[in-house]
This record gives C-alpha cells, structure tokens and sequence, in this order.
C-alpha cells in the first residue's frame, strides 16, 4: 500500500503541548483514499530529529513527507515555500529539548543556501480553503527546529535522489495554550480544524502529481 509520512514535533520551549504531535497522533493509521498515513512524534532536537526521519523514510519507503510544528502567532495553517541552510534560535531565546542553542550554525556546511519544498502547495492551501479552513503559504519557515528538520530531509532526500515529496505544515496554538498568561491575545485553532485542514492538504497532495498554477489572495506571514 501507497503512503505517507507525517511527522509532528513533541512539546517544546514554553509549548506545554505541541498541536504538531496531536495531530499526527491524530492521523496515523488514517487513510486518504488508497494511501495510508502513517505517523512519526519526533524529537525536537537539533540533528538528531533529522535522524529520526531519515530512518522513518527508510523505513516506509512513502511517496511523501509532510512534516507538521506549531508557529505560535499565526492565525492559520501555513505551509511553507522555502527552508533555509540556517539555525539561530538563540534569537527566539529557545534552546532544544537537549539544551542546545544554535546561533548562526549551518545545517549542512557545504549544502545549498535553501531547499523549495517539493509538495503542491498552491494546491494544498486552496484544498484547505475549500475545506473551509483557514490557510495561506509561507515564506519563512523560522530558524529554530522546524527550519532546520524540512531543510534536513529535503537536503537528504536531494543527495539521496529519492523519489519522494517533502514539504511543511505550520500550525497555530492550541486553544489551552494560547489562554496561558504568556500567549494571551496569540490567535489558537482547535485540534479537531488543524486535523481536517491537514487531511485536506494531504489529500491535494494525493490527487495534484504537479502544483496548480491558479492565483489566490494571500497576507504576510510573520
């Protein structure tokens, strides 16, 4: 059987619960049509989450990855054009869950300046528009940990020459954690919308080989 990998990030920084873990907790042993997601939780690590799936990918040899992290501050799903050869959490005041704070450190020395994304993304936002779910691209992925696994894996799978698809989802706080006093005024999407709007997005990708070239209003993402 045909699938796909979707990966979720465990809690971190001041993030009690990351929506990230929820909703790939949510999706394993799902399906979408003749293809079956299965889940990863990987750990929100420098490198070592990298390693984690890279052998997820051996492993279940999918025909995509959609790696899943929580972007609190934005208002909706937001998938990402772009990732970028560079960490610097340190500007965010975040270390990993190991402890490491990582200021303007490659994540692969001699690798590219940037990856694209290679999933239909145009078409996943459109699909979860259509889902009646709040989505938009993004141009700017952060440079902690979710930055730095989608550069990992689309770098790995570029050196590789798999014939894999691979890109990322970035979803809004929980509701519960936008209500702590350090969130207060950040926007929240519920578990159970951030699951239908990347179950849309996940079924774009199993029906779009190619992205749809069709224009959409769009708003800066931070």
């Amino acid at each position: 059987m045909k699938k796909i990998l979707v990966t979720g990030f465990e809690a971190f920084g001041n993030t009690p619960v990351n929506p990230a873990e929820l909703v790939a907790r949510e999706l394993d042993g799902s399906g979408v049509g003749d293809i079956l997601i299965v889940s990863r939780v990987i750990p929100n690590t420098f490198f070592k989450c990298i390693d984690v799936v890279q052998q997820a990918i051996k492993e279940e040899q999918p025909e995509a990855v959609v790696m899943l992290g929580e972007f609190g501050g934005r208002s909706m799903l937001t998938v990402e054009r772009i990732a970028q050869n560079m960490n610097d959490g340190a500007r965010y005041g975040l270390r990993d869950n190991a402890g490491q704070e990582l200021q303007g450190d490659l994540t692969v020395p001699d690798g590219p300046v940037a990856y694209y994304a290679t999933l239909p993304i145009r078409a996943m936002v459109l699909a979860m528009r259509e889902a009646g779910i709040p989505a938009d691209i993004s141009d700017a992925a952060g440079t902690f940990c979710c930055n730095h696994l989608m550069y990992g894996i689309l770098h790995h799978i570029a050196e590789k020459n798999l014939q894999v698809r691979a890109g990322w989802i970035h979803i809004p706080h929980l509701p519960e954690v936008a209500a702590l006093d350090d969130n207060l005024g950040a926007p929240s999407m519920s578990l159970a919308t951030s699951v239908d709007g990347v179950r849309a997005g996940i079924r774009a990708i199993c029906t779009n080989t190619e992205d749809c070239d069709t224009p959409f209003a769009s708003r800066f993402q931070i």
